[in-house]
């Protein structure tokens, strides 16, 4: 997903740009599961208005350098409001840290995700951060870490089937063969993508056009027998 080019903004005397100006070379499924990511977790928190959702957006974490700046691909925020739409995402303003980070990994982010952004998520005080392949190419698949009273990152024990459970925001991460889903834990119901949302919507359709008929076809039938 190409970068727009850096449009810099200034708070307190200190440009805090909007990008880097460089592309971000991924694949389509990489892109796809991101943006499936986020508006999994959008619908997850559709009627809570002090939850924010984001996802490939600079967040700067300490004030007057803008230097100290991370990208998360998803990322989830408790105590803060959905509105006004950021153009960066800045702690010192939002006084609140994500709950949770997710990040699809790459070959070419891979090393970075797991080890550097890791250290510095746990730094931040992000609660659960989760990690996901969609190529496959590393076992687990899907991998979630979880501060413990140290304050450090511990691994988030699997479920027998594999998925990973999401304590802040009340999810859970499965695979479904390459792919990953969200599903509400405690009703089971899983979070669709835009392709499924709209088979779905169609099959109802189907259903009620069908329903349709079958009454207009009853009413015929009905006046027919009536007539003397």
């Amino acid at each position: 997903m190409a970068r727009m080019h850096a449009i810099p903004l200034r708070y307190d005397d200190v440009f805090y740009p909007e990008s880097d100006g460089l592309p971000m070379g991924e694949t389509e499924l990489h892109r796809d599961e991101i943006v499936y990511l986020i508006d999994a977790f959008k619908k997850r928190f559709q009627a809570e208005p002090n939850v924010y959702v984001g996802g490939n957006l600079f967040l700067y974490y300490r004030q007057a350098d803008p230097r100290d700046v991370i990208c998360p691909d998803v990322m989830v925020v408790q105590g803060v409001p959905k509105l006004p739409l950021r153009r960066t995402f800045r702690l010192w303003e939002e006084g609140e840290a994500p709950c949770l980070v997710a990040e699809v990994r790459s070959d070419s982010t891979a090393e970075n995700d797991f080890n550097s952004k890791k250290a510095l998520y746990e730094g931040l005080g992000i609660e659960e951060y989760f990690l996901y392949d969609p190529l496959a190419v590393r076992i687990p698949q899907i991998q979630g870490f979880r501060l413990a009273d140290d304050g450090r990152y511990q691994p988030v024990d699997p479920e027998p089937d594999g998925s990973l459970v999401s304590h802040t925001t009340g999810v859970t991460l499965r695979l479904e063969g390459q792919l990953i889903r969200v599903v509400e834990t405690a009703t089971g119901q899983p979070f669709l993508r835009t392709p499924e949302k709209d088979a779905a919507l169609a099959r109802e359709r189907a259903a009620r056009l069908a329903l349709e008929d079958e009454v207009a076809r009853l009413r015929r039938e009905l006046e027919r027998q009536s007539k003397p």
